[in-house]
């Protein structure tokens, strides 16, 4: 299984042509709310994605070439940074006081220099009247402490790609929806046909859909102080759940070693029965894989006793020490209009942030031939009504997730009892 850091997979597919026919239509309907920039001289302001060329090459020359076609006094220079490297460059821009002016980034990476105050506060800057045509509860993952910091862009939600010719082999009707009910798959699996259910990763810098599955069984990662409150009844059950995966041979031993991208190896060598995945991996297994993609078949996302539904979020934010911030806030909301995220939601077959990209026919409507990417798209856009960012927007977010997957391990490993493993994870955030 994998999460949040399909993301990075995202930008290696390779799509079929570059979408030159959907260059960016000329509709400003978010910016037009936004005051015209009053500049005197041409502002250049940059802007940083991550891993987007050369995909997506043609679609940002033309949105670019028609922004600044609607606003002459601002020129916008695009830098494409490798996913790998934007962390420390970023990192290295912003404490240098030398940023770009528009960055792509995720609310979990964009969140901890928010609480270094180096991003520009965007609630002084974008209307109520603008915040509203996006997803509320998408809205509120790019915020800290009450401040909004990020312009919602383009989002994801997993579903469940299965192998329909394991699933009959193993006498399963229907793919699981509960994480209860996959642990009891995973066991028919294992007996009837040798093969694992499902891969996760335990590894502390990569998936986070581990930590994203306690949220989903009911617990509660940290308080509203940032004080740990999974050490509980439902914290050690979820503990408990995974230790048991693993000592009864029911996940990989590689999962103590192997990141995310192990999970789409096993399940295109036939080794496994669910990838918990986006719908634009499909097309990645159908190249890589055709037998297995020919058998493959979607459901939604599996879910605990909570049914919270997972999102990943792409925001934009905005440095505090942009030299053009007007400019910048205004290219981000014309990135990130109706008309400009429905055009990209096409071209890299993800989720819109706005309420009215996200009404459009092409999420709701299946047509009577449709292509599992074609149902993959419309179950993904039916489940963002009550999806959400499942963990905790926390400057040490990835510590979390490092002393909890660190404790898991050595539960899973019989170092320690699961109520130990668990008072250690909390007492180590605790006294961080």
């Amino acid at each position: 299984m994998m999460q949040l850091q399909k993301f990075k997979q995202l930008f290696c597919l390779s799509l079929l042509g570059l979408f030159t026919s959907w260059i960016v239509s000329c509709s400003t309907s978010n910016v037009n709310n936004y005051p015209k920039s009053t500049a005197t001289a041409p502002a250049t302001i940059e802007f940083w994605t991550m891993q987007l060329q050369p995909q997506f090459t043609n679609y940002f020359q033309g949105l670019i070439q028609t922004f600044e076609s609607q606003n002459p006094s601002i020129k916008v220079k695009w830098v494409d940074v490798p996913w790998s490297a934007m962390e420390n460059k970023i990192l290295t821009a912003v404490s240098a006081k030398t940023p770009p002016d528009v960055v792509n980034l995720n609310p979990d990476f964009a969140s901890q220099l928010a609480g270094k105050n180096a991003w520009l506060d965007l609630d002084t800057k974008v209307t109520s009247q603008i915040r509203s045509t996006y997803l509320p509860n998408i809205w509120q993952a790019s915020s800290l402490n009450g401040k909004s910091f990020g312009i919602p862009w383009y989002l994801t939600t997993r579903l469940t790609i299965y192998n329909t010719d394991l699933l009959k082999r193993a006498g399963i009707a229907k793919p699981p929806a509960t994480y209860a009910e996959l642990g009891q798959a995973a066991q028919q699996i294992k007996e009837k046909t040798g093969k694992y259910a499902f891969f996760a990763t335990f590894v502390p810098q990569d998936s986070g859909e581990v930590l994203e599955s306690l949220v989903q069984m009911g617990v509660t990662l940290v308080d509203a102080e940032g004080k740990a409150r999974f050490n509980t009844p439902q914290g050690k059950a979820a503990f408990q759940y995974w230790v048991d995966l693993y000592t009864k041979g029911l996940l990989p031993k590689e999962s103590l070693t192997q990141g995310h991208r192990h999970a789409i190896d096993l399940y295109q060598a036939g080794e496994t029965a669910f990838l918990a995945s986006g719908p634009e991996f499909l097309k990645t297994i159908a190249n890589n894989a055709p037998t297995v993609a020919q058998a493959s078949a979607i459901a939604p996302q599996i879910t605990g006793d909570t049914g919270k539904k997972n999102v990943a979020v792409m925001n934009i934010v905005i440095p505090r020490d942009s030299k053009y911030p007007d400019q910048a806030v205004r290219f981000a909301l014309f990135v990130t209009n109706d008309q400009n995220q429905l055009a990209f939601a096409k071209a890299a077959n993800v989720l819109p942030s706005t309420v009215k990209a996200l009404s459009d026919h092409y999420f709701k409507d299946i047509p009577g031939n449709a292509t599992t990417t074609e149902k993959g798209r419309v179950i993904s856009a039916t489940q963002l009504q009550q999806a959400e960012v499942l963990t905790p927007k926390l400057k040490d977010s990835k510590l979390l997730q490092k002393l909890i997957y660190e404790n898991l391990q050595a539960a899973m490993l019989g170092q320690k009892t699961v109520d130990k493993a668990v008072e250690d994870a909390a007492q180590l955030w605790d006294n961080r």
